[in-house]
């Protein structure tokens, strides 16, 4: 696999945008533009998350050089051909341990952790190991938190 990402021990140094591409393209075999639509202002997943049309398709570029998504076949038919997109077995890999992982800072929560539960519940996926770890992670925090002096 090329190693144009900068792989790290937990795998490659994505964007929450590039993950999130490779999380919806690993689901299912798809095209950028039915990303777009998932992820537009109005989409289901844009509401917690926006990605603008052209990030998608770099992120797909990106994805294809790292050799994480492959494509499948050109779609045609009414309006412009659109190219089918599926992940690598490397690519599910990886998906699948992203979307398991805890986020480290708090500041990810209202991006990265939400953007998560929402594709693991569009997999049927139970969340409860991601959120008892994450709380884990959280804890620390908390807890320093109440003990903080007020000023």
């Amino acid at each position: 696999m090329p190693s144009t990402l900068g792989f790290m021990n937990a795998g490659p140094s994505l964007s929450l945008a590039e993950w999130t591409v490779l999380a919806l393209i690993s689901e299912a075999p798809t095209h950028g533009f039915a990303i777009y639509r998932l992820t537009a202002p109005d989409g289901e997943l844009g509401r917690i998350w926006h990605i603008p049309r052209p990030v998608i398709y770099r992120a797909i570029g990106r994805l294809e050089e790292a050799g994480l998504v492959a494509p499948q076949t050109v779609e045609s038919g009414r309006g412009p051909q659109r190219t089918i997109y599926s992940a690598t077995p490397a690519g599910r890999k990886v998906a699948v341990d992203w979307l398991d992982t805890p986020v480290q800072h708090v500041r990810d929560v209202r991006s990265q952790l939400l953007i998560k539960l929402a594709l693991l519940d569009r997999a049927g996926i139970d969340p409860s190991g991601l959120l008892q770890r994450q709380k884990a992670i959280l804890q620390p925090i908390v807890g320093s938190c109440h003990r903080a002096p007020s000023v």
